[in-house]
C-alpha cells in the first residue's frame, strides 16, 4: 500500500472520528441538559461571569458549535472548515481548562464534557485529552486533498476523422 494510500485513510478516519467524538458529546451533553448547563454555570461564576444570563446561552453555544463541527467534517465540500473548526474548539476548551485551574485556582470541577458518560474533571488531563484529539483535526486539515474526477470528454469519440 502507497504512502499516500495510507494518509487517505489515515485522513477519512480522522474526519469521520472527529465527527463521531462532536456528535457523540453533543449527545450525551443534550442527555443530560440541565446537569451540563449547571457545570457551565458554575465555570462562568469562577470566572467572574453573570452565569444566570449566560449559563443557557453559552451550554446551548458549546453543544451547537460542536453539531456544526461534525456536520462541517461530514460534508466533503466543507471538510477542512470543519477541521478548522474542531481544531478552534479544542484549543479554546484546552485552554479553559488550564485558565480554570491555574489562573482562577479553581476547585476540581466535573466538566461534563461527555455528559455524565464518561467522568473527567477539568484540568491538566482534560486539555491534555482535548490536544490529543487536536492531532486528527490537524490530520483533516493538512492531509491529502480529495480528488477530483475529471469527466472525459466522449465527444470526441463520435467525431469523424478527417
Amino acid at each position: 500500500m502507497s504512502a499516500r494510500r495510507v494518509m487517505r485513510y489515515l485522513t477519512l478516519i480522522s474526519r469521520f472520528g472527529l465527527a463521531a467524538l462532536f456528535l457523540f458529546t453533543a449527545a450525551a451533553k443534550l442527555f443530560v441538559l440541565k446537569g451540563f448547563a449547571s457545570n457551565v454555570a458554575s465555570l462562568l461564576s469562577a470566572s467572574g461571569v453573570n452565569y444566570e444570563r449566560w449559563q443557557w446561552p453559552a451550554s446551548i453555544g458549546v453543544i451547537c458549535a460542536e453539531v456544526i463541527a461534525a456536520a462541517l467534517l461530514i460534508v466533503p465540500r466543507t471538510v477542512k472548515l470543519g477541521a478548522i473548526l474542531s481544531a478552534v474548539l479544542l484549543i479554546g476548551f484546552s485552554a479553559f481548562a488550564l485558565y480554570y485551574v491555574y489562573a482562577l485556582d479553581g476547585e476540581p470541577l466535573e466538566c461534563g464534557c461527555f455528559g455524565r458518560i464518561i467522568g473527567s474533571q477539568l484540568g491538566v488531563k482534560t486539555a491534555l485529552r482535548n490536544l490529543a484529539f487536536l492531532i486528527p483535526a490537524l490530520i483533516v486539515l493538512f492531509g491529502p486533498r480529495r480528488e477530483k474526477r475529471v469527466k472525459e470528454d466522449r465527444t470526441s469519440d463520435l467525431k469523424p476523422e478527417t
